[in-house]
């Protein structure tokens, strides 16, 4: 029986996340839900009571997601430039598989930031990571320009992330088919590394 709860649990929330990331937290309903899961909306209800204690459960599960490996890349025991083309290359990865996930985040934080975003720990991950460390001590020796993670981020997922949120624009102004976008977006992911490098690393 338990079993069978656990997999009713998680069709529901693997329904509800495919539609969140489609319509928001306004735009769906528990009906929407229930049909995206092919279950009744009575059984919807049951396991998880509202659709508002399900959206909180989905949209934390979404930014661990979002965090998680980006602080795992920042601890790694690599040098400085291997884990700026490694965040990028994550981030891209993920862009490219599930576009919809920032859009996603940032319509929803921006409409409720206390609500969604109460707990701020995962900075104190970012600021406590092997990364921060040895950006300062490369800003004390010379090798690195005089920066901080939190500009080191956005400059990463800003450059990134635009490359697939502004993916039909590209694709009608410079008339790609879906193949030519593919090779512009890894052709870019490239242009991002050298540009993010070569700006943060300091010639000897």
């Amino acid at each position: 029986m338990k079993c069978v709860t656990e997999k009713s649990e998680d069709k529901i929330k693997e329904a509800a996340r495919r539609v969140f990331l489609k319509k928001g937290f306004d735009g769906t309903t528990s009906r929407d839900i229930a049909r995206e899961a092919d279950m009744n909306i009575a059984l919807t209800n049951y396991y998880f009571r509202s659709k508002e204690k399900l959206f909180l459960e989905i949209f934390k599960d979404i930014l661990e997601l979002y965090f998680k490996n980006m602080v795992n890349i920042l601890n790694k025991p690599v040098d400085i430039k291997t884990k700026i083309s490694d965040m990028i290359e994550n981030d891209f990865k993920m862009m490219n598989e599930e576009p919809d996930l920032v859009i996603f985040i940032m319509n929803e934080i921006h409409k409720e930031p206390e609500r969604l975003f109460p707990d701020l720990s995962f900075f104190k991950q970012i600021r406590s990571t092997l990364f921060c460390k040895q950006l300062d001590e490369g800003i004390a020796n010379g090798t690195l320009r005089q920066i901080h993670i939190e500009n080191i981020i956005p400059l990463i997922k800003s450059c990134v992330e635009f490359i697939f949120l502004g993916k039909h624009i590209h694709k009608k102004i410079y008339g790609m088919s879906e193949e030519e976008f593919n090779r512009y977006a890894q052709e870019q992911k490239e242009h991002v590394k050298a540009m993010i490098c070569n700006y943060l690393i300091l010639e000897s």
